[in-house]
């Protein structure tokens, strides 16, 4: 197979909502390119992109943006720009990525191109500039006019090769409007041509593209081009403009490393390259995608892992086309291909070969949208699960697997409810696992709200030495920065405080602990303050209310007693524990829950519809606002309202919907709620007892 040169190189991504046909696009763009001898279909699941018995998911497309240099973003001909198309949009603009926008599905009933054009331009700018537009759509479209080459495109009903032809006499005026509109976009991008447009109020067909490759970069402009991918109509002339005009990788904006160094694409420097998707597949186990970002690398070459610091020797290269893989030789700066039985690269990982450090972490995947705690049928497969949802993970990072110790749960989160029944699928039919899901607990938490005390005696006697240890201690609400405390009064009696020690300690799961030494007299030898602080944590880490963690609590040990010979660690760890409880309980105490921020993007007609749903989840709406055609809303909800919110935005919407979350902060959970689950955690203790 020829070697490629970076400045032969253009690397595209097909970018879409669900159902906009890029399956379907792309299986005629390998068919045309002479890669296949025939087109499968999504329907008869025998199409070369999606091998796999299920698709990748938006992890894919941000992967795909992030390694590629060009987007062409579909739009479904029936539906027009989708909440998924301003979504991809949005992640080119983060990337400063080119677009050309692909009306796609013309032979809809349904579908107006007129009004397509009219909504791209009021979402995306008047940089929406057509270079083809239908002369009919629906069922009888077979034709476009071409404005770049003032020529008329028609097909057969079996598409494929075009009748090239002049344009209609009732189409000319249009044609010649048109025309104008996209001549005046392509002098923009170049002072130039700016100059000769100005002049003559034209430019030839090499100026046009040039114009075109300039704005691109600059995205300036932003081509509209027609197809019906399905019947293979105008897939060629698609092919002929990206092979004539779309920007080569070498003309592309140089990338950073992590270090924020410049990287050129350069085939004559260091070689480099980045790991960007691990695929797993039947006999022959993992498949992993590299791009070259400098440099050239060989069959055989010895690289270093960066990021993990280890010895990695090049097997057999591939480029690749879907399922076919294609052995080569070497691979250049620029390019994108696949190597199989590397011992220690994981995806995100940058090999390097000598006299040259380059570290790569430009992918960012989207916060999860769906969770829910998964759990083996069988207990005795669990360890095969998680071995799973490792490999799993490698494949599609979009998808986040928690062990945790706070809920007692494993937590698989992903980007809604289908990538999720899209992973039980692959668990128990390419892993032979049954799995079964349940909603994830809530990491709620506790704390006080006004000071208490309490004392507890330990005293226990079985022969022998026995156990004593007796705790007082004070325990009130903390905030950063308030005073130490120099004396309580409690029921109409003063305690002095005299500090002989604090400690300070920052929770992992958030908020503060601060134990404070008071005691006098020798009451507690300083030897069981250890313990005592043990005693404390312990109940800290199991609330008293709902066995959640406790947090933002100042303990104050100002008194207590001890044996000469019974007092131990053990003995003032479980006073102290007891001691802590009961101060806890009566001390106003509360439970607080995670609230998130949301933001909603929706049609404006569902507006009403999504604003009292999320009303009825206990939401508060921060404001409204309008963002590329959509109505944007933001709100603060609680984590336990958004379990299942994908899915009903979803049905809400029509899928019309999509939304983001965030962590915001802990608030206090209404009493009823708080009732509700100190009893359902004494019920649970009951149980286990």
């Amino acid at each position: 197979m020829k070697v490629y040169q970076t400045n032969e190189i253009k690397n595209i991504a097909l970018l879409g909502s669900a159902g906009s046909g890029k399956t379907t696009l792309a299986e005629a763009m390998v068919y045309e390119a002479g890669i296949i001898k025939r087109r499968g279909t999504v329907e008869g699941k025998n199409t070369m992109s999606d091998y796999f018995p299920v698709e990748q998911f938006v992890g894919g497309a941000i992967t795909a943006l992030n390694v590629t240099d060009q987007a062409v973003l579909l739009i479904n001909g029936q539906y027009g720009p989708e909440v998924g198309t301003m979504n991809a949009f949005r992640n080119t603009e983060k990337l400063k990525k080119p677009v050309i926008f692909l009306v796609n599905q013309l032979d809809r009933d349904n579908c107006d191109f007129d009004q397509i054009l009219n909504q791209l331009k009021e979402v995306y700018g008047p940089n929406c500039v057509p270079v083809q537009y239908p002369i009919a759509t629906g069922n009888g479209f077979n034709s476009v006019i071409d404005v770049l080459l003032m020529k008329k495109y028609s097909w057969k009903p079996e598409g494929g090769a075009p009748i090239i032809e002049d344009i209609p006499a009732d189409q000319m005026e249009k044609a010649k409007e048109w025309k104008a509109a996209l001549v005046e976009a392509a002098a923009a991008g170049d002072d130039t041509l700016m100059e000769k447009f100005f002049e003559s109020e034209d430019l030839s067909e090499d100026e046009m593209r040039e114009g075109i490759r300039k704005g691109l970069v600059t995205r300036s402009i932003f081509p509209v081009f027609c197809v019906c991918a399905g019947r293979d109509m105008g897939v060629r002339r698609l092919m002929e403009f990206l092979g004539n005009v779309v920007p080569f990788v070498s003309e592309m904006p140089v990338i950073k490393n992590a270090a924020g160094k410049d990287v050129p694409a350069d085939a004559s420097a260091p070689t480099s390259l980045y790991f960007f998707k691990t695929g797993v597949e039947p006999h022959i186990g993992e498949v992993q995608y590299f791009k070259v970002m400098s440099g050239v690398v060989k069959s055989g070459d010895d690289l270093t892992n960066a990021d993990r610091g280890s010895k990695e020797r090049m097997g057999t290269l591939y480029a690749c086309a879907g399922a076919n893989r294609i052995q080569v030789d070497e691979l250049r700066a620029g390019d994108i291909g696949c190597t199989v039985k590397l011992k220690d690269v994981k995806t995100g990982n940058t090999l390097n070969g000598k006299d040259v450090d380059n570290k790569f972490d430009f992918i960012k995947y989207p916060n999860s949208k769906f969770s829910r705690a998964i759990k083996a049928v069988n207990e005795a497969e669990t360890e095969k699960m998680m071995a799973a949802l490792q490999k799993m993970r490698q494949e599609d990072p979009t998808w986040v697997v928690e062990q945790s110790k706070e809920l007692r749960q494993i937590i698989v989160h992903g980007q809604g409810e289908f990538h999720l029944r899209t992973l039980k699928w692959r668990m128990e039919n390419n892993e032979k696992i049954q799995i079964e899901y349940q909603e994830p607990k809530i990491p709620y938490r506790e704390t006080i709200t006004k000071m208490a005390r309490a004392d507890y005696r330990h005293k226990k006697q079985s022969g022998g030495a026995g156990q004593f240890g007796e705790v007082h201690l004070i325990v009130e609400p903390y905030t950063d920065g308030m005073p130490d405390p120099t004396s309580f009064t409690i029921n109409g009696q003063e305690f002095k405080m005299n500090i002989k020690s604090k400690e300070e300690k920052d929770l992992e799961w958030g908020g503060k602990l601060v134990f404070i030494n008071s005691v006098v007299g020798g009451a507690i030898d300083t030897r069981f303050m250890p313990a005592i602080l043990k005693g404390v944590m312990e109940r800290m880490e199991q609330g008293p209310l709902t066995g959640s963690y406790a947090r933002d609590v100042r303990v104050i040990v100002y008194d207590g007693k001890m044996h000469p010979v019974d007092s131990n660690e053990l003995s003032f760890m479980l006073a102290a524990r007891n001691a802590f409880s009961a101060a806890f309980k009566e001390a106003g105490p509360k439970v607080l829950e995670p609230i998130y921020d949301l933001e909603v993007l929706v049609p404006a007609d569902y507006m009403g519809d999504v604003m009292s749903d999320l009303q009825g989840r206990r939401a508060i709406i921060m404001g409204m606002d309008s963002e590329s055609g959509y109505q944007k809303l933001t709100a603060k909800i609680p984590l336990k309202e958004l379990a299942s919110y994908s899915i009903a935005l979803s049905s809400l919407t029509g899928g019309r919907a999509s939304f983001t979350t965030s962590f915001s902060s802990y608030e206090l959970v209404p009493n009823d709620i708080q009732q509700a689950l100190i009893k359902e955690h004494e019920a649970e203790m009951k149980e286990e007892d």
